[in-house]
């Protein structure tokens, strides 16, 4: 039977499962079904069946090999390609080779965020609206074939009722065991898909995928879920529904988790649940086969797990972000005791660069693309001069400075006549891409949203001094610690234990120095206000991005702080609305230099 969506759609409660038939098998594949040792004791070939789950994560609204932020084709210092148009031909080598009823096609989330094709599709021909489109990611993945997605916490940024539209144009299940409606507890969307495969010998193997989302959604989307959704931890869920899949008869588990594999999380004790908890998960609870991670944007061909529990292995893999790589998970089963037993599992990643996209699906979704690129391609304004994120990591650049101008003076008119008016309004920024630029003459959407590809909306909040030092401080361990006095390679400065580009911040409004050759906790110095020592009593409101200001990244002291103002609209939006004001992007409205690195003093460039 095909899967029933009707069960999951619209509804809080949705706890049931699809059940799915895949394919039947030629003469020849049952042939090569039947290969193997001997039976033990009976002197029959022992039943042996082999199948192939493939698996995409991240996909981050990536249909085509293409830079909508550059407007051409996508390409990077190793040479990867992206996009579900390449994942497709990659898909169909396959399943050309294992035969198609021997695979399974599934993806472990964040696929409605991330490029202007899938922002065009929620906010400026909204699928949500009255004959709105089909988003393209439903078209792409829907020709494609998917069995299963789980839920990313991206999947979350443009509110529920996005994510309920993409999930009505899906033809396969959303897939989130941990994320339960508020009020009643229930799942609210699908937590698993039981998936029959046929097998040669009468017998079918039932599949059962399990998705997991990211507790983290609680924190980073919680203007669109709190009250509403509620995200426990991917280990208390999975020892909830692994064994009883196992008892609905799956003779297989795959739990695809939009969670990294490494027990790290970016929020700190903000949440009891690990953010990054597949490994934990594998390593926790029994009965687990293999696990299609996600969320981490690393490559992880394979790594094994021993179950604690078992003493059994459990294969993870992790293919890496936007359609660059395809995970095969090979599994080989045995007819042992009147059932199938997994005999042996294996994994690796396909890389997309190997092939040309596939043409069904950029024929399918070009008129899409084509309206994107036109739309991205708007004039909206002039520069005085080109500027690019280059240096930005380890310069003070006129670009960030872009950023905190227009979050700054978004927020003093939003308080202007209040009780906060007359506070000093600092802000936050990141080098959120190492390739921004904004040109000199004429400015398009793609330069001003290149500089922000994040769907980040801007608040207000009350800040101390003291609090603005341990902020410093805390975003300063970016940095690895140099001595004074040798050359400084750019190459190895920053990124200092695996900290991301978009958690290292500056703050506009005061001065400082970040001396890199003192240990973490102790290099912010020269710290000033107006050219005085900063105050550590003194009162500020700091423009901050709701993902930092609701705990994302772990930085401390804002998320507890008083919010003062907030608003809805994307900080890329309103950088484009100030371009178009403005009508000229001139750095000398806007530019200083009010950080630098040092080294005992001495400037470091």
């Amino acid at each position: 039977m095909p899967l029933n969506r009707r069960t999951f759609l619209g509804t809080s409660a949705a706890a049931g499962a699809g059940v799915a038939l895949v394919g039947g098998v030629t003469p020849a594949q049952a042939a090569a079904g039947g290969k193997g040792g001997q039976g033990a004791g009976h002197g029959r070939p022992q039943k042996r069946y082999s199948f192939t789950v493939m698996g995409t994560t991240d996909l981050h609204g990536n249909v085509f090999n293409w830079d909508y932020f550059t407007d051409k084709e996508f390409d990077d210092s190793a040479h990867n390609d992206i996009g579900l148009a390449k994942i497709s031909t990659l898909v169909e080598q396959v399943r050309k080779e294992k035969g198609r009823q021997n695979t399974l096609l599934i993806d472990a989330g964040d696929t409605i965020q991330g490029t202007q094709l899938s922002y065009y599709y929620a906010k400026v021909d909204p699928i949500t609206a009255k004959r709105g489109p089909v988003h393209p990611m439903a078209q792409a993945m829907n020709a494609i074939g998917y069995d299963a997605a789980a839920l990313g916490n991206h999947e979350f940024n443009y509110g529920i009722p996005v994510l309920r539209k993409f999930e009505e144009q899906c033809r396969f299940p959303l897939l989130g065991a941990n994320a339960l409606d508020a009020k009643t507890l229930k799942p609210a969307f699908a937590p698993y898909v039981i998936k029959k495969v046929r097998t040669p010998f009468g017998r079918d193997v039932k599949v059962a995928i399990l998705g997991l989302t990211n507790p983290g959604i609680a924190i980073w989307d919680k203007a669109n879920v709190q009250g509403k959704m509620t995200f426990p931890g991917l280990e208390e869920q999975a020892a909830k529904w692994v064994p009883k899949l196992r008892s609905m008869g799956a003779d297989v588990v795959i739990i695809s988790a939009h969670s990294g594999s490494d027990g790290s999380s970016s929020y700190g004790d903000q949440l009891p649940y690990v953010e990054n908890a597949a490994g934990l998960v594998a390593e926790q609870v029994p009965g687990i086969d293999a696990i299609l991670v996600g969320h981490a944007h690393v490559e992880i061909p394979e790594r094994r797990v021993v179950n604690k529990k078992t003493g059994k292995d459990v294969v993870l893999s992790e293919p890496l972000k936007w359609g660059q790589r395809l995970t095969l998970f090979d599994f080989d089963l045995v007819w042992e005791r009147g059932g199938w037993t997994v005999e042996k599992v294996a994994s690796k990643v396909l890389n997309s660069n190997t092939v040309a996209e596939d043409k069904k699906i950029t024929g399918l979704l070009g008129d899409e693309h084509r309206k994107v690129v036109a739309y991205v391609n708007q004039v909206i304004g002039t520069s005085t001069v080109a500027m690019s994120t280059v240096d930005a990591p380890w310069k003070d650049e006129p670009i960030i400075d872009l950023i905190n101008h227009v979050q700054a003076e978004t927020v003093k008119a939003a308080l202007a006549g209040g009780e906060w008016a007359a506070l000093p309004v600092l802000s936050q920024a990141s080098c959120f891409s190492r390739t921004a630029r904004i040109p000199a003459g004429e400015v398009t959407i793609k330069d001003a949203a290149g500089l922000y590809p994040f769907e980040n909306t801007l608040e207000a909040r009350l800040v101390t001094g003291a609090q603005l030092r341990a902020y410093l401080e805390y975003s300063a361990k970016y940095y690895v610690r140099t001595a004074a006095g040798g050359a400084v390679d750019t190459a190895k400065l920053t990124n200092a234990d695996g900290t991301p580009d978009y958690n290292y911040d500056v703050v506009s409004g005061l001065t400082y120095e970040i001396d890199i050759a003192q240990p973490v906790g102790s290099r912010i110095v020269n710290l000033r206000f107006e050219g005085r020592d900063l105050d550590p009593a003194a009162k500020f409101v700091l423009a901050v991005n709701n993902y930092r200001a609701s705990g994302g990244g772990n930085f401390p002291g804002i998320a507890a702080a008083q919010q003062l103002w907030a608003n809805s609209d994307e900080i890329r939006n309103t950088i484009i609305g100030w371009v178009k004001a403005a009508g000229t992007v001139d750095p000398a409205v806007f530019a200083s230099v009010d950080w630098k690195l040092t080294r005992d003093g001495t400037p470091v460039f």
